[in-house]
C-alpha cells in the first residue's frame, strides 16, 4: 500500500510538473526571444538560452514607438470599462439573486446568447455608431464597446456570487435600520470582495488583451493601445519578432502585478462563484 501511494504521489507530481511546464515555457520563450538579437532569432539550430543577452530589442521598441503612452491607453480603458462593468454587473446581480420576477430566466438566457454571438457581427454596426456619435480615435469608444461586451457574463458571475450569500444577513440589517442600498454597500459587498475582485479581473483582463474593436475604432498614434501597437510590428513581408517579443514582456507586467496583488481575493473568488442549478 506504501510503495502504491508513493507511485501515486510520484506520478502525479510528474503530471502537474509536465502541465506546469507546457503552461509557462511559451512566456519563457517570449522572454528569451525579447533578449536575442535578430540573427540569433533564426539561427538554426534552435537556441533555447541567448548565447549573448542583450536589451537592444527593448531599447529599440521606446526609440522606435510610444510604448508607455500604449500601456497607460490600456491600463486606463481597462481600469474604467472594468469598474463600470463591476458596478453594473453587481447591481445586475443582485437582482437576478435576490427577486424573483417574470421573465427572470429569458433575461438569463438571453445573457447567455449574447455570449455565442461572434462579435464580427456587431462590427459595422458599432463603427457606424460611433462615427455618428463622433467618438472614433478616442478612448471612449473602447470603454464603451468593451462595457458593453462585458456587462452580460459579468452579471452572470455576479449573480452566482450573490447567491452563495444568506439572505438572512441583508435582513438582519434591513431589521437594524439600513434601506436595502444600504445593506447592499455596507453588509454584502464586503462579503462579497472575492466575488468582486474575481470578476473585476476577469474583466480587466479581457479589456487589456482586446485587439479587433480596438484596431476598429483606433487609427490615431496617441490613443493606440498596447494589442494594437503590437500588431504593428507585423509587418508586410516581415515580422519583428525581437521587439514584438519586447513589447509583450512590458505588456504583461501589468496584469501580473495585479494578479499578484490580487491573489487573495481571486482565489476565494473562483472556489465559492459557482452558480447555483
Amino acid at each position: 500500500m506504501e510503495r502504491d501511494n508513493v507511485w501515486w504521489k510520484t506520478g502525479r507530481v510528474v503530471v502537474l510538473g509536465g502541465f506546469l511546464a507546457f503552461a509557462i515555457f511559451p512566456l519563457y520563450w517570449i522572454v528569451i526571444t525579447s533578449l536575442k538579437g535578430q540573427q540569433e532569432i533564426f539561427a538554426l539550430p534552435i537556441r533555447y538560452w541567448p548565447e549573448s543577452a542583450t536589451l537592444l530589442n527593448y531599447i529599440e521598441i521606446f526609440r522606435i514607438s510610444h510604448l508607455q503612452v500604449y500601456i497607460w491607453n490600456s491600463f486606463l480603458v481597462s481600469l474604467v470599462a472594468s469598474s463600470v462593468v463591476v458596478l453594473i454587473a453587481m447591481l445586475g446581480g443582485y437582482v437576478l439573486a435576490r427577486f424573483s420576477f417574470r421573465g427572470k430566466r429569458q433575461v438569463m438566457l438571453g445573457f447567455l446568447l449574447t455570449q455565442m454571438i461572434p462579435m464580427f457581427i456587431g462590427m459595422a454596426p458599432l463603427y457606424v455608431m460611433m462615427s455618428r456619435m463622433h467618438i472614433l480615435n478616442s478612448l471612449v469608444s473602447l470603454m464603451l464597446v468593451y462595457t458593453m461586451m462585458l456587462i452580460p457574463f459579468c452579471t452572470i458571475i455576479m449573480s452566482g456570487f450573490f447567491q452563495r450569500i444568506p439572505n438572512a444577513l441583508e435582513e438582519a440589517a434591513m431589521i437594524d435600520g439600513c434601506s436595502r442600498t444600504h445593506a447592499l454597500f455596507r453588509v454584502i459587498v464586503p462579503v462579497m470582495l472575492p466575488g468582486i475582485a474575481a470578476t473585476f479581473i476577469f474583466a480587466f483582463v479581457q479589456c487589456w488583451n482586446e485587439l479587433i474593436m480596438a484596431v476598429l475604432f483606433i487609427d490615431e498614434e496617441s490613443v493606440k493601445t498596447i494589442p494594437v501597437a503590437m500588431n504593428a510590428f507585423i509587418k508586410k513581408y516581415d515580422i519583428e519578432w525581437g521587439a514584438m517579443s519586447a513589447a509583450t514582456v512590458l505588456s504583461v507586467i501589468p496584469t501580473m502585478l495585479l494578479f499578484a496583488f490580487c491573489e487573495k481575493y481571486l482565489v476565494e473568488g473562483l472556489t465559492q462563484g459557482a452558480v447555483k442549478g
